[in-house]
């Protein structure tokens, strides 16, 4: 059997170096020793981490090429099925899926401590009607770093699971707030008797009537949809979480900061991308048309494809059947016939299956939201929800890994070399 080692010839000056391999990966740093000075190691150049592992971690696994993603080992399909969001959320922030007595005790915490402060309510109150709930949700999660400064205890056990509790159980809260405040609404309070989304939905949508009983429908399909989003690896926002969770922050400003990067419209804005896209089409009678100029060049099939899957995203597959289900209830969407003749087409199409461009989740996703009444300005608010228990699993993580440091990357300068200052009278 060949050792565990990559060896290299320096071209430049003919050394060569046995760099060791561990779980199919070398350390950056080992490539340092590869010098042709003193001064200058070698670095690697990755923009946008496309080869590169910036942590070890156990807690989701996702396999593009075959369709694969489990959280802590369990199949995602298994999960959507038998799960409910919020023991999956136990699962992936504690490794295991609870007993029956600890599933009881996480839900207690999380369903009474989803309240904020009116001081919170008056700041969404000083946002201008129009605002992005988004824009929203990132300054509210960030300022409850001011409600709770035991927060700043981030090596404290028990201080991170009270801010585990806070964050799961306030981000729907300060989300509703956020869609009702844009609605010109009074807020809707949590109501203590109904489960995760059924709470959420009350704080959507209750109006006049005393008792909010929401869909049983509606209620599973957010359920599901919470389930799928939970987490999913390294992706731009849990790297920002981890990121700027290695300064040592708090954790409510660390879930700001990776709110903050699911607010972009190249990961949080994904399917209200295509839903606008579905809208530009505008009939099934004009989706062979907008094929072909998708293939010549002139426009991007959004929700087709992904940086890690190469194949079918499972959880595409999970959501496509629960948007049957909506739609029984709430109407069928009539964007509904332009996805699936779009889908239909392009599954057999050499061109998009050469470049394995299969639906993603942003496919049909939006398209419930949207047949929900909600709107597409509250689609990423509807992501972070639920990402919000991967992103403090995946804090966490981070936080007792002894081999994690203060996020720092090298870059290549590629500037001016050192020159003398001229005063502002001799400049040209």
């Amino acid at each position: 059997m060949a050792s565990e080692s990559l060896t290299v010839t320096d071209n430049r000056t003919g050394k060569t170096y046995e760099i060791p391999i561990k779980n199919g990966a070398i350390k950056a740093t080992d490539l340092f020793q590869i010098k042709t000075n003193e001064e200058d190691g070698l670095v690697t150049y990755d923009p946008g981490f496309m080869n590169t592992a910036s942590c070890q971690s156990k807690i989701t696994y996702i396999d593009g090429d075959k369709g694969i993603l489990r959280y802590r080992g369990y199949p995602i399909e298994q999960l959507a099925e038998k799960s409910s969001y919020l023991e999956t959320a136990y699962l992936v922030l504690f490794g295991e899926l609870p007993s029956q007595s600890q599933l009881a005790e996480w839900t207690h915490n999380i369903t009474y401590h989803s309240i904020i402060h009116e001081n919170i309510k008056k700041l969404i109150d000083g946002f201008h009607h129009d605002a992005h709930p988004m824009g929203i949700l990132v300054s509210t999660v960030g300022a409850l770093s001011t409600f709770y400064p035991d927060g700043k205890k981030i090596f404290d056990a028990k201080s991170r699971r009270d801010q585990t509790y806070r964050l799961i159980s306030k981000m729907p809260t300060l989300a509703a707030f956020a869609y009702r405040h844009s609605l010109g609404q009074p807020y809707s309070y949590p109501d203590n008797d109904l489960s995760y989304p059924g709470n959420f939905l009350n704080m959507l949508f209750k109006m006049t009537e005393i008792k909010y009983k929401p869909h049983p429908v509606l209620e599973k399909a957010v359920d599901v949809l919470f389930i799928l989003h939970a987490d999913h690896e390294q992706n731009c926002s849990t790297n920002a979480m981890r990121s700027v969770g290695s300064s040592q922050v708090d954790p409510y400003s660390s879930v700001a900061a990776a709110a903050a990067a699911l607010y972009g419209p190249l990961h949080g804005g994904a399917n209200e991308a295509v839903l606008r896209m579905l809208m530009a089409i505008g009939s099934k009678a004009n989706v062979p048309e907008f094929v072909k100029k998708v293939k010549g060049g002139e426009g991007r099939l959004m929700g087709f494809g992904h940086r890690v899957y190469k194949n079918y995203d499972p959880r595409a597959k999970i959501i496509k059947e629960i948007a049957d289900q909506v739609f029984e209830v709430k109407g069928r969407n009539p964007l509904l016939d332009i996805a699936l003749e779009l889908e239909r087409i392009a599954l057999q199409d050499d061109y998009f299956i050469k470049r394995k461009l299969y639906p993603n989740v942003d496919f049909y996703s939006g398209l419930i939201y949207q047949s929900m009444g909600l709107p597409m300005d509250m689609f990423p608010v509807l992501f972070a929800i639920p990402r919000t228990s991967g992103w403090i699993a995946q804090w966490e993580e981070m936080l007792t890994d002894p081999d994690q440091k203060l996020a720092r990357p090298k870059q290549i300068y590629l500037g001016a070399e050192t020159r003398d200052y001229v005063p502002i009278d001799k400049r040209k």
